[in-house]
């Protein structure tokens, strides 16, 4: 049996001045996902938005630049597409982002026996009066894929997938960092505390920082040798961050803002921590913890549908409500005492959420909206 063909289509135009080779290195998640995909045995073609043509071969993947959706001639970019798409002999076409329904659903008319797969990143379903529109796009979808099915319910309460759609539960994506030493670690990052806790997020109302202040001061009366190291990016919440911290000698001495660092040097952070903390109040899949499982590290975070995925329902992390800071303290202090071995939290990682495995889930869904289809054409 010849092997499934996969093509991955991302519309959403890359920069004019990028190269291809620039953008799959500015676009990660581009090429992680079609590798993720190839290694499970599955045959991708990347189709990118672009307007210059290109072709460009990496890691048995390839990937193709094309000009998709025109200004005032958008029929002539569909129909571009789908000749590509037959031309690659694609079995399923997986589409990134929810928010080019439009253009998956002109495709599916030129193709009405091609399986469209959306993947979510982080999408929000459209406003009331626009859904009539939406839902006819959507009609086009044979399945689509969320980080945690929870996440999916905005837009099936509000009916916008047809009911023959499958919802598929599948990490966003996954990371390529590794567990590493930890001694070796905090001897290059400086990092110390029992526990060693790390925050690696924006500070800003979203992540919820000054919860997560709240919970490390009301936990350090149990755990007295804590010390927590923010890495960030954006920090509108910078003064208001600064200002607890210096108002509350619980803090004054555990708490050390690193500011933005580089993405290497993120993986060092994890390698050397014992906790990864995050107050996030909402994420699409939650790349900080995936790299924190990835390093080994026990993750206390809050109790969200993406990170009960990530984390097995609290199996292998601790989970707490959202804005509640004693039950932070309370998961750290516990997080202390019971934290798995490094190399269990790196094990769940290697079974659930590598790029491994990640690509026989995506592999599994392309096999089960091909068969539907199938089903229905005989």
């Amino acid at each position: 049996m010849s092997a499934l063909r996969v093509a991955q289509v991302n519309f959403l135009p890359m920069p004019p001045e990028c190269e291809p080779v620039e953008i799959l290195e500015r676009w990660p998640s581009l090429a992680n996902i079609a590798e993720a995909v190839d290694s499970s045995g599955t045959r991708v073609s990347v189709i990118q938005a672009a307007l210059r043509p290109n072709y460009v071969k990496r890691n048995g993947v390839d990937y193709h630049f094309t000009c998709i959706d025109e200004p005032g001639a958008p029929m002539s970019g569909v129909w571009r597409l789908a000749g590509l798409l037959h031309d690659i002999k694609a079995d399923v076409l997986h589409v990134h982002g929810l928010g080019f329904a439009r253009q998956a659903f002109a495709v599916s008319q030129s193709l009405p026996r091609l399986p469209i797969v959306f993947q979510d990143h982080a999408d929000r379903p459209p406003r009331w009066w626009r859904r009539a529109q939406w839902r006819r796009w959507f009609s086009a979808a044979s399945g689509v894929a969320f980080t945690a099915p929870e996440l999916a319910r905005p837009f099936t309460s509000a009916a916008m997938f047809p009911p023959r759609a499958r919802v598929f539960a599948i990490p966003e994506s996954s990371s390529r960092f590794t567990r590493g030493n930890r001694a070796a670690a905090r001897a290059g990052t400086g990092l110390h505390g029992d526990p060693c806790v790390l925050w690696v997020g924006h500070l800003s109302r979203g992540k919820d920082p000054l919860t997560v202040l709240d919970g490390i001061a009301q936990a350090v009366s149990r755990l007295p040798t804590l010390q927590l190291w923010c890495a960030f990016g954006s920090a509108p919440l910078l003064a208001a961050v600064q200002q607890r911290i210096d108002r509350d000698p619980r803090l004054a001495e555990r708490v050390h803002l690193l500011g933005k660092v580089s993405h290497a040097r993120v993986e060092a952070l994890m390698r050397s921590a014992d906790l990864f903390v995050s107050g996030s109040l909402g994420e699409s899949c939650g790349y900080a913890v995936l790299e924190a499982l990835a390093c080994g590290v026990t993750p206390v975070v809050t109790d969200i549908p993406a990170f009960r995925a990530l984390t097995a329902d609290g199996a292998h992390g601790c989970l707490w409500p959202c804005g509640d800071a004693a039950r932070l303290a309370e998961s750290l202090v516990h997080a202390t005492a019971k934290w798995p071995a490094p190399e269990q939290v790196r094990g769940h990682f290697d079974a659930a959420l590598s790029f491994a495995a990640v690509g026989r889930r995506w592999a599994d869904a392309y096999e089960q909206v091909l068969d539907d289809r199938e089903r229905e054409a005989s």
